[in-house]
């Protein structure tokens, strides 16, 4: 017998290769046709209560296929592994509050943020910003059929944003040049003697965007600061924001050494709060060794209850 999973996955594949198959169009075009019946009602997979976190685990899958199919750089995904582990901090983090208002600046398709929505129960609401049309068309599906209240607006999210300041920011930030001279040249991390990094744009964008003692979570290059443009990138921070926590995501999730990240999470400065007594360096050891995860995230408690007292 099928999970809700497999069914919805079957009724995604099915439509979106036909599209394919017939009108020659790319499978995530089909995947937008498929969503669309199952949001209009016109035709839809047959399930037994499903929970949104397998509607997204399915659409997941499908789009995962969609974009193995695509040469486009802009076209990735951010694993499901890392979205859980960020949403553990997210969650441990912000327990004094009652509801928590999200911004995701790089939304792609919306998993990441999905993912954290899915998983936090105390989500009042939250935005999303991305250029790509077809992108952002699969993220307003997918937030529908999860029945999440995110506002979503396609733009280049350096350009000015119309977002109120938000309790937390989270993004697996777009890495590489940014070549919009004009629209980047307002920003403190804009550089002179080259073109400055689309993913520091980005945190500076995210900082005045989030209020006051607001977290941020971001996934960047593990050589973020090892950069020519590092220096700067530093110095922003120190005036804005606290560094909390670097943490170092295992290699067995990337392809290459290129492809590493880390997550990095920083605090915008207010007059009530303190800087951490520790910053927090870590490395995830291999989430498939359970011992090993316990030892970290028990070194994780140990941290929170001294940046606390």
């Amino acid at each position: 017998m099928q999970t809700n999973v497999e069914k919805i996955f079957s009724f995604i594949d099915q439509e979106a290769t036909y599209i394919e198959e017939q009108e020659s169009a790319p499978y995530l075009e089909g995947i937008v046709y498929a969503l669309e019946l199952w949001l209009e009602n016109k035709k839809a997979p047959d399930l037994v209560n499903p929970k949104k976190e397998e509607i997204r685990k399915a659409i997941q899958l499908a789009i995962l296929k969609g974009m193995s199919k695509s040469t486009q750089a802009n076209h990735q995904m951010t694993p499901d592994a890392i979205g859980l582990l960020l949403s553990y901090f997210v969650k441990e983090m912000n327990k004094e509050k009652k509801e928590l208002s999200f911004l995701d600046p790089a939304l792609g398709t919306g998993n990441l943020l999905f993912t954290l929505m899915n998983v936090i129960p105390n989500t009042s609401h939250a935005f999303g910003v991305e250029i790509d049309e077809l992108l952002i068309q699969l993220a307003a599906q997918v937030g529908e059929l999860l029945e999440q209240d995110i506002q979503l607006f396609r733009q280049d999210a350096i350009r000015p944003l119309m977002i109120d300041p938000v309790d937390i920011v989270v993004s697996d930030l777009p890495v590489g040049y940014y070549p919009d001279e004009e629209a980047s040249k307002e920003y403190f991390l804009h550089s002179k003697k080259e073109m400055p990094y689309a993913h520091h744009l980005f945190m500076e964008q995210a900082m005045k965007h989030v209020k006051p003692g607001g977290y941020l979570y971001f996934l960047v290059p593990a050589t973020i600061f090892e950069s020519k443009q590092a220096p700067q990138l530093h110095k922003f921070i120190k005036e804005n924001g606290w560094i909390q926590a670097v943490i170092q995501l295992p290699d067995s999730i990337f392809k290459n050494k290129a492809q590493e990240k880390s997550l990095l999470i920083l605090q915008k400065k207010s007059e009530d709060l303190k800087a951490p007594r520790e910053v927090l360096l870590a490395k995830v050891p291999s989430m498939t060794n359970r011992e090993a995860m316990e030892l970290f995230f028990k070194k994780i408690d140990i941290w929170q209850e001294e940046n606390n007292r």
